[in-house]
Parts: structure tokens; C-alpha cells; sequence
């Protein structure tokens, strides 16, 4: 396994996981910046060092072959060993800089990390972060493949064989005008409320996906008036009594006065969730890495300590 890998150096190994990530070698190349020429020759060159295909290509990109998959495994390896020891250097030296690739759900985005995050990297000028939002089921499959270090999500999903840790109760709620007729109301579930005009979030949310999903569940189309791009713009709407919404209930609750909404429990069992953080192997990770872990989990509710 050594020899075959010192065929390889890491410029190869990090092309090839670009190319599989953005799905054709054009892209791959650009990720990598390099031309299409000098990545295709290096490919090339990886496939004669084997002996065998790496890629299949089409017209609509490439797909890995078996032995293909196998390097993929192993690149992935030897590359998150590899920043690994960057981070661990970085606290030697000024000159590098550690990196973090944190992917989170709708909630954890607006409502929690912000704050927590902007006081980690003021403390830590040296540290930069790649943060995103997906979907649960999306950030979880990013964690396992090694694409992303740190993951927040709903415990709704499949979380087995990743190390996980609690970090904040985050059930949904709906949220209505003050005067509007479903006011009175304490709990309901959605599917009660369906055929009200509803106020959303833009396409490709995670959480309007995950509100999406569960109307469709129940056999229910959700009919909107109008999507907008921040949950606080739309506790102002629902407030206009425009439409009604579901949103975290710790949106609902910062909005409340603000936005003159009201608050209503959801009913179903799929509106109580917890988030949770989740990495693959805190001992695995970078040092700084796990300094924003510990930083995160310094926030949870109830606070949780992770050995630096």
C-alpha cells in the first residue's frame, strides 16, 4: 500500500477528490487551479501508475470505477491527515492558517451560531471558517465522506457511526398574527393548518425542505404567498397577518414582541427535535478543529465540555 500511494503525491490525491466532488474533470481542475490539460495529463498519469481506470467518463461527467472508489478512500485518509498536522504546526508558526468546514440546518444558522462564532474567531485571529447551511440528512453524508469537519443537526436523523453531542433543544412552532383566528389556539399540527396561506422561506432552506417534506408526509400541499429570504423577515410578514409560518420556537420567541406574533405548539412529534453536533472523530481532528468543537459545546444548553 505504501508503494502504491508513493506514485501519488498530494496535488494528485486532492485533484482526484475535487474532480469526484464536482462530478467532472473541468470543474475538478478549477477547484484544483489548474488547466483542464494539466489535470487531465495528471489523471492520466495516476491510471498508468495503477495499471487501471480510475474514472469512467461521459458526456455528463465521470464516475469512479472500483479502483477509483478504493483511492477516493484512501486519498480521503491521507489528506485529513495531512491538515492534521497543519493544525497542529499552526501553533508553532504564524505563516498558516487552520481551517474549519462547518455545514449546520436552518435553526443553528440564525438563531445560535452567529454569536458563538464571532466570539471564537475574534479570539482566534488565525482561524477561518467555511460555514454552510444543508440539510440534515445532507450534512450528516458530508461527515462521513470527510468533506466538512463539524456538523449540526437535527436528531432526526441517522447518526450512527459518527460521535455526537447535544447541543441545544430546538423544537418548531407556528407563529400567527395576533387577530388572527387560529390565535386562540394552543397546540395544532400541521396538517389542521394546511390549507392556510403560509409565508416560507426561499427554495433550497433547509428547514422550508424539512417543512415541505413532513406536509408532504401527511398528504398535504402547503400553499405559499410569499418566500423570503431570513426568518426574521418572515416573523415581520406573519405579523401583517399575511400568512402564517413554522419557525424555530426560539425565532418565535426572540420575534414575539417585535413582530406581534403569536406562538402555537405544534403538535406533531417530527416539530420536537433536538440539534445536535457530530464529526466523525474529535481525536481525528485538528487542533483547532477541536477548539471550535469545544467552543460549541461550551454553548450547548446544558453546557458541555469536550477535552481539548
Amino acid at each position: 500500500m505504501l508503494r502504491f500511494f508513493m506514485r501519488f503525491d498530494l496535488t494528485d490525491l486532492r485533484l482526484f477528490l475535487n474532480i469526484h466532488e464536482a462530478g467532472t474533470i473541468t470543474d475538478g481542475a478549477q477547484r484544483s487551479h489548474m488547466t483542464l490539460a494539466s489535470a487531465s495529463e495528471r489523471v492520466k498519469g495516476m491510471e498508468e501508475a495503477v495499471g487501471v481506470l480510475l474514472l469512467v467518463r461521459g458526456r455528463r461527467g465521470v464516475q469512479l470505477t472500483p479502483a477509483g472508489r478504493t483511492l477516493l478512500h484512501h486519498a480521503r485518509a491521507v489528506l485529513r491527515q495531512v491538515d492534521h498536522m497543519r493544525g497542529e504546526l499552526d501553533l508553532y508558526g504564524q505563516g498558516l492558517k487552520g481551517h474549519v468546514r462547518l455545514l449546520c440546518n436552518t435553526a443553528a444558522l440564525s438563531e445560535y451560531l452567529p454569536g458563538i462564532l464571532s466570539g471564537f474567531l475574534a479570539r482566534h485571529p488565525q482561524i477561518s471558517i467555511d460555514l454552510e447551511e444543508r440539510m440534515s440528512y445532507d450534512i450528516v453524508d458530508a461527515i462521513r465522506s470527510g468533506i466538512a469537519d463539524i456538523g449540526i443537526v437535527a436528531d432526526s436523523v441517522a447518526l450512527d457511526g459518527l460521535e455526537t453531542h447535544m447541543f441545544r433543544r430546538d423544537p418548531l412552532a407556528l407563529i400567527v398574527a395576533r387577530n388572527h383566528e387560529l390565535a386562540p389556539c394552543h397546540s395544532i399540527s400541521l396538517a389542521e393548518v394546511a390549507h392556510h396561506d403560509f409565508i416560507g422561506l426561499t427554495e433550497g432552506s433547509a428547514l422550508q425542505e424539512h417543512i415541505t417534506h413532513h406536509a408532504r408526509r401527511a398528504g398535504k400541499r402547503l400553499s405559499y404567498r410569499v418566500r423570503l429570504r431570513s426568518l426574521d423577515a418572515v416573523c415581520q410578514m406573519v405579523g401583517q397577518n399575511i400568512g402564517i409560518a413554522v419557525v424555530p420556537k426560539a425565532t418565535a420567541v426572540r420575534c414575539a414582541r417585535t413582530a406581534r406574533v403569536k406562538r402555537i405548539v405544534l403538535s406533531d412529534a417530527w416539530a420536537c427535535r433536538d440539534l445536535v453536533l457530530c464529526v466523525r472523530s474529535s481525536t481525528e481532528l485538528p487542533i483547532y478543529v477541536r477548539q471550535m468543537m469545544a467552543c460549541i459545546l461550551e454553548n450547548a444548553v446544558p453546557p458541555l465540555k469536550l477535552e481539548r
